[in-house]
């Protein structure tokens, strides 16, 4: 990981949307894309999120590298969070800065679809009625 690629990273702590904007932004970017995952309302009261967060975030910079490869990006930074979280709170930041907005979508879109397929990341919902895990993309879940 350099400056110039952009951090990844597991937490328990909740981040700053804003000040990763600004850590990402570069003086040629037309485009910085962001996406936020956050806990939605699905008749639950708490999600837990588990990793194996070694194997995690070597996956999630593999992910990275290869959105450099395929796009003309400039910088990505990946956050995720872990441990248990309430409706609304933030779960995933993907920053993606580019040249132009199309790259800047399309390799957003890459890597969150590379994420949900192959980062090892388990979600829990835990509600009134019991709690469940989210079955995951490759599965055919809405994780």
């Amino acid at each position: 990981m350099t400056e110039e690629t952009g951090m990844i990273s597991v937490t328990r702590d909740d981040f700053d949307v804003n000040a990763v904007i600004d850590r990402v932004r570069r003086p040629g970017m037309g485009a910085l894309v962001t996406f936020l995952g956050v806990v939605r309302d699905d008749g639950i009261d708490v999600m837990e999120l588990e990793a194996y967060e070694e194997v995690a975030v070597k996956e999630m910079e593999t992910i990275r590298d290869e959105a450099f490869e395929q796009y003309p990006i400039e910088a990505v930074e990946i956050i995720h969070r872990v441990g248990r979280l309430r409706v609304g709170e933030k779960i995933l930041l993907i920053v993606v800065g580019a040249g132009h907005r199309k790259e800047a979508f399309s390799a957003c879109e890459y890597i969150i679809d590379r994420i949900k397929q192959s980062v090892p990341i388990w979600k829990k919902e835990i509600g009134k009625d019991g709690e469940r895990w989210v079955p995951g993309e490759s599965s055919g879940g809405d994780a």
